[in-house]
């Protein structure tokens, strides 16, 4: 092909751009990998020649290709081809019953992973007559369960032996194993840091395979590219992750852009090197399309479980009182220093926030440490930006920290059940202020927190997030603190170019316009022209990552 023509053109499309200065186009050609031209006919027909391909979109629309800007890329693909999976929704004697028919069919003595069941569930399931029907079910198995958060579990007898879990166990630091209220007896339920007991049982029995655990990485790439998304920040980044993406990265197979976020202390739930230990080898898995530029920090826990850390108290209960409020799991000094080593090094950070005293200390580190670094071009993350202090919503626009809305919760869910269960009804539902954040000038970012949201569609947020209301129908007529409702090309660049800006990749990525990847998605329907309720029923015809077909529509 003559050096001048394009290697592929789309014609004939209502390309919606994300570019402000020209937010729709009709042709885009592309040369490279890369965007060489965006406009009209007469902008691309001189870049065609003998050998450009030409994708006629036929009137469909087109967009940048989505950012998903929070999710655990592995344990994804886990999920979808090794585990067993039930609806968060299902009862306990329904979960025993899908346990059953698993634990018939598995070979003896093999480990039983699944979820999700509802964290609503955790005080019902903390009691011995649950914990019979859980080993009852098991057949014997080591068993674990996850919940719908990800941060608890629920595992059976076998699976505590193996985990060296006794009655007379102590608690871990951050974490509480599940005891019956009136026997004292376990129940098999494990709260935050104690989920680690039973995963380390599980990591070390063998269960997943070096080859299983690529394979469950290039599934969930093969996923997120039917939905549309074509970059994620995996949300905690172990070495095993980072190898598995660099893999694939340098076979040519990996078809997004995959940014890291290296945690800082060992997770509960994941082993292996962190910290400096791990920050020390990012240069050895970067490559074209993995960008290691991130840390995570877990500052707190869940609200359902009563693990995340809040100005005001949860609900009474009989294990923790009347004034319990939750705990942060670094001091401000520690936050401070571990923020103040990141920038030193160039990597941002992504901290995990979801209760709003949680917020509040992650803000007040960041003041800290820009009041001595001053001015950085880092974007550090506040990750579930979802219970925020009135007070607290305008210093994110102030100190230029990004507001990580994931999983795609601001509507109605079984997940809020659980949060109004532990804070009250008025308290759970002002949750995801993102007008308020809007109107303050924050940077917000789309993401799924697949798979603590079981699939990692984003169409289903952007809807939630227009509408404020469930789009799989479950809770008819209930919407979800209306008033934070956004309109839909905010929504947009939400998923596109403000991503894109939070992960730091937005000189490369989030908007179709000459010189950026040539990452673009063909929609089965016009969203600017259809009721905000059919925004969810969103197909990705195409998915083109830096001008190649990863995914077609059958």
């Amino acid at each position: 092909m003559h050096k001048s023509f394009a290697d592929a053109v789309f014609r004939n499309g209502r390309i919606y751009t994300s570019n402000r200065k020209q937010p729709w186009a009709t042709y885009a050609a592309v040369k490279a990998g890369r965007f060489v031209a965006v406009g009209g006919e007469r902008d691309v027909a001189p870049l065609i020649g003998e050998g450009t391909a030409i994708v006629d979109l036929g009137g469909r629309m087109a967009m940048p290709g989505i950012v998903d800007i929070h999710n655990h890329i592995m344990m994804g693909g886990q999920a979808d081809l090794y585990e067993l999976r039930f609806a968060s929704s299902d009862s306990i004697p329904r979960i025993a019953e899908t346990l059953h028919k698993a634990a018939s069919a598995a070979a003896p003595g093999a480990w039983i992973v699944g979820g999700q069941f509802g964290n609503n569930l955790l005080n019902e399931l903390n009691t011995a007559e649950s914990f019979a029907l859980l080993d009852a079910a098991c057949l014997g198995h080591p068993v674990v369960l996850r919940d719908d958060s990800y941060h608890n579990r629920w595992a059976s007898s076998a699976a505590l032996r193996l985990a060296g879990v006794k009655a007379d166990s102590p608690n871990p630091t951050d974490g509480e194993i599940g005891r019956d209220l009136r026997t004292g007896t376990l129940t098999g339920v494990m709260i935050e840091a104690a989920s680690g007991l039973v995963e380390r049982a599980l990591a070390a029995s063998g269960h997943y395979t070096a080859e299983m655990d690529r394979a469950a990485v290039a599934r969930s790439i093969s996923v997120l590219n039917t939905y549309g998304v074509t970059a994620f920040i995996d949300a905690a980044s172990m070495q095993p992750i980072m190898a598995a993406l660099k893999g694939l990265d340098d076979r040519g197979e990996l078809t997004a852009w995959a940014v890291c976020a290296m945690p800082v202390v060992e997770p509960g739930f994941m082993f292996g090197k962190a910290g400096e230990e791990l920050f020390a080898l990012r240069e050895e898995y970067r490559g074209a399309h993995v960008k290691p530029d991130y840390v995570k920090v877990f500052l707190d826990g869940v609200p359902g479980a009563k693990t995340a850390a809040f100005h005001e108290p949860y609900v009474a209960d009989p294990v923790r009182g009347c004034c319990f409020r939750g705990a942060t799991m670094l001091t401000v000094p520690d936050l401070i220093r571990w923020l103040g080593r990141c920038e030193k090094l160039g990597l941002a950070a992504k901290i995990h926030c979801a209760g709003d005293a949680a917020v509040t200390q992650a803000l007040d580190a960041i003041d800290v440490v820009r009041s001595f670094n001053g001015p950085t071009h880092l974007i550090h993350q506040i990750a579930h930006a979802s219970y925020i202090a009135p007070d607290d919503v305008p210093r994110f626009a102030e100190l230029g920290v990004a507001a990580d809305l994931s999983p795609i919760i601001w509507y109605p869910t079984i997940f809020l059940e659980a949060h109004k269960a532990a804070m009250g009804d008025e308290r759970a539902q002002r949750f995801w202020p993102n007008k308020d954040l809007k109107n303050a000038g924050a940077l917000m970012a789309g993401g799924s927190d697949w798979p603590v949201i079981p699939i990692p569609d984003p169409w289903q947020g952007i809807e939630g997030m227009v509408t404020r209301q469930n789009p799989t129908g479950d809770f008819p007529g209930k919407s979800l603190w209306a008033e934070q409702a956004l309109d839909l090309a905010t929504v947009i660049d939400i998923y596109t170019i403000d991503a894109a800006r939070a992960a730091g990749l937005d000189q490369t990525i989030g908007s179709i316009e000459i010189g950026k990847s040539a990452d673009l998605i063909v929609l089965d329907q016009m969203i600017f022209d259809i009721p905000p309720d059919q925004l969810a029923d969103t197909r990705v015809e195409m998915t083109f990552f830096e001008g190649r077909k990863v995914h077609e529509r059958t």
